[in-house]
């Protein structure tokens, strides 16, 4: 029998939240979960489409929720980038890969928290708004 998750609470979120995740089933599931949390979502496929519509993107960026291994641009560099032209958004990593499977790539920023593939919906949610709150800013990956 399929186990059926609890609707996830749905909030009055107003921030803004760029996705990055090349996985096309993962960036849909994540935008969606973010969408009906209430929040003003931009997807990006990879770290140059990020880029890309962080500059042209008019209002403030609060949080960039990225894959950790990627191609082109890995989420450290992403976060890296994106610090110069938006010192007021706070980073959440995502990996299917373990912390220590990372760390010995160079990729993770400890300071940035980690969310670990695969994840609900509710853990998602919950994690968001955690760090939307408490989390390092993205002037920090410098």
């Amino acid at each position: 029998a399929k186990a059926i998750s609890p609707p996830v609470q749905k909030s009055n979120n107003f921030e803004t939240v760029l996705v990055v995740e090349d996985e096309e089933i993962v960036r849909e599931l994540v935008c969606d979960v973010l969408a009906e949390q209430g929040y003003n979502v931009i997807c990006a496929a990879d770290g140059v489409e990020a880029l890309a519509v962080a500059e042209k993107f008019d209002g403030t960026i609060h949080l960039l929720v990225t894959d950790v291994i990627m191609p082109h641009m890995n989420g450290h560099e992403v976060a890296e980038k994106l610090s110069s032209i938006r010192p007021e958004m706070k980073v959440l990593y995502v990996s299917g890969y373990s912390d220590n499977d990372i760390g010995d790539h160079g990729v993770l920023d400890p300071r940035f928290e980690l969310l670990q593939k695969p994840f609900t919906p509710q853990t998602l949610a919950r994690k968001i708004r955690d760090v939307i709150r408490e989390g390092s800013y993205a002037y920090s990956a410098k």
